[in-house]
Order: C-alpha cells, then structure tokens, then sequence
C-alpha cells in the first residue's frame, strides 16, 4: 500500500466514524418527533421504556455517503467498483426493508423477509459477489443466498442487547479490512473500513442512558447483509484447502447464536421464526452476568476468533486443525454452561 492509499484508507473509517456520530442523534430526534418507538410491549423485550428506533438510517448513510465521497470526490481507482455497487444497492434494499419492519406496528411477516432478502442476495450475485470455488455452479449460487440471507437474519438475532451487534460488526469488518489487504478486491476494503467507522460511531449512544436510541431492524440486517458480503468478496490465500472456513470463524458468534436459539425453540415445539429468551446472551444474563461483562465477553471472543482466521490464511495444515479444534472445544465449553441457565 502507499501512503496515499493509508491516508485514504484512514479518511474512510474518519470519515463514517463522523458522520456515524453526527447523523445518530439526528436520526434519534427524527424517531422520537416521528413517534418511531421501541415499545417494551411483549415480554421477550428486555428495556423498561419506549427508546426511539432509527440508529440503522444514520449507520446506513455514514456507509454509504462515505464510500461515495471516495468515489466522487477523489480520483482513487477502486478496480473493483462493480461489486462495490452490488453492496450499495443490495445494501439499500436491506434497509428499506429494514426500515419498513421498523415502521409498521406489528413488523412485516418473516416470509416477506425472507422474499426481499433472497431477492437482495440475487442483487449480490449480480455484481459477482458468491461463492466462487464450489462446483457445480448452481450449487455454489444456492450456498450464496443460504450465507447472506442466514448472516442477514443472524445479526438482526444477535442485536437483543446494547452494543451487542454493532460492536461484532466493528470487530468482524476491521478483521475483514486486515485480511483483505494484501488481495486486489479493494472494494473490500473501503467498505469494510467505512463499516467499521459507521457502526462504532453508532455504538455510544446506543450504551447511552440519557441520548440511548437502537438501530432497528433496518440496522441489525443491514450489518449482516454487508459483514456476510465482504466475507465472500475478501479473498483469503491461505496454504491449505482449510482457509475456506475462515469467513466462518470471523462470524461465528452470530452464527452460534442463530443455530442456538433455532435448535432450543424446536426443541421446545416453537416455530424459530418466534422470538424468545434462549439467546445466549441473555442465558449468560440469567446466570449472573453484567450487561457489560456479556458485551465486553462477546467483543473479546470476536476478536480471539478473527486473530484465529488471519492465522489460518497463513499457516499450514496442523496449525489450522489446531485452531480449529480449540474453536470448536470453545462452543462446546460455553454451551454446556448456558444450558444450566433456566430461561421463561
């Protein structure tokens, strides 16, 4: 890289972290004039009071401004402006959709979801954004869907606690920036960087008592429709056949914590589509843990976990199988313990 492509690199994340701090608390005034509330009307709800929604507008145009500005306002050739623009637009329909769940009192059925998010997914594919190694191709295209639409839904999951999926979405994109420096999908890395900037600028009056707002639908499945893009986007080296898990290992949380909650409500003869208590936050919660010794525990496995995927893109066979395994020795581990918690 040179010191132009740092400086712009540096500006990108500056400039969504900005612009992410400054269109927040306007996007919270927007939400309370505009009665777009959060109210604690069911019992699966954990806040006590209505708190405005509309945190996911300000983190979808801090995204998106800046990655304009990069490419409007400088001359910076993005080599890979195509696929860039499969983002950018699979990512407005996203939060369209998003905004529109928000919006409507009793939020639109999950087959509707699931139809526009299949349909976002196609828009990817468009711009060649899939999965590219698996054959027969029809196969590979079906696997796409299956990641964007199952990582779309598994951050909108995961965010039932403040911080909790804004902050894995900062820790999953700069480990998805890092990664991706050395490839030529630099497209990669001025979203993933601008990602980062826009939802940590996001996060502290999301943490805030006195200015709190959420980010919404239209922000959790914004998270996960770009965070699962970018993975199939960065391209990973790697020594072994084994790196092909990596974009895995960079999203497990939310992934573990879909799987979780899925196979807990069929067990128990509830449709997964249902919202209940079982996510392992709030099971860590049950069991004696600050709200902020669970955020602080998730950020920290995050992170453990992306320094486990940069190390298998450059190591050998054994090493890989030894990351590998103590990951999955970690679910197994934090598993059982949540099981002992008594959920309603």
């Amino acid at each position: 890289m040179t010191l132009s492509t740092n400086l712009l690199y540096f500006f990108t994340f500056s400039g969504a972290l900005i612009l992410s701090l400054i269109l927040t608390p306007a996007a919270r005034a927007a939400a309370m004039v505009l009665k777009i509330l959060d109210h604690p009307i069911t019992e699966i709800k954990t806040h006590k009071k209505p708190v405005p929604y509309l945190g996911g507008a300000a983190i979808y145009l801090a995204f998106t401004l800046t990655l304009l500005w990069v490419r409007v306002l400088t001359s910076f050739p993005t080599g890979t402006l195509r696929s860039l623009r499969g983002i950018l637009i699979g990512g407005t329909f996203i939060f369209g959709l998003g905004l529109v769940d928000d919006i409507k009192h009793h939020g639109l059925h999950y087959s509707t979801k699931f139809f526009f998010q299949i349909s976002a997914a196609l828009m990817v594919i468009l711009f060649d954004i899939r999965i590219k190694f698996i054959q027969p191709e029809w196969f590979g295209l079906l696997l796409t869907i299956l990641w964007i639409v199952g990582l779309t839904n598994a951050f909108n999951l995961t965010d039932i606690m403040d911080g909790l999926a804004s902050g894995i979405a900062v820790c999953a994109s700069l480990a998805f920036f890092f990664i991706s420096l050395p490839s030529e999908e630099i497209y990669v890395n001025f979203a993933s960087i601008a990602l980062a900037g826009a939802a940590l600028g996001f996060m502290p009056y999301n943490l805030s008592n006195s200015m709190k707002i959420f980010m919404g639908d239209s922000g959790s499945l914004l998270l996960g429709f770009i965070a699962s893009s970018l993975a199939l986007g960065t391209s990973y080296g790697g020594k072994t056949s084994m790196v092909v898990f990596a974009p895995i290992m960079l999203l497990a949380l939310p992934i573990y914590d879909t799987v979780f909650v899925s196979f807990i409500r069929m067990q128990k003869g509830q449709s997964p589509f249902v919202g209940s208590k079982d996510h392992f936050p709030l099971r860590l919660e049950y069991l004696g843990w600050s709200r902020k010794a669970i955020l602080i525990f998730c950020l920290a496995t995050t992170t453990l976990l992306a320094v486990g995927a940069n190390i298998i893109t450059r190591s050998e066979h054994l090493i890989n199988l030894t990351v590998y395994g103590i990951t999955i020795l970690f679910f197994l581990a934090l598993t059982t313990y949540i099981l002992k918690a008594q959920t309603k």
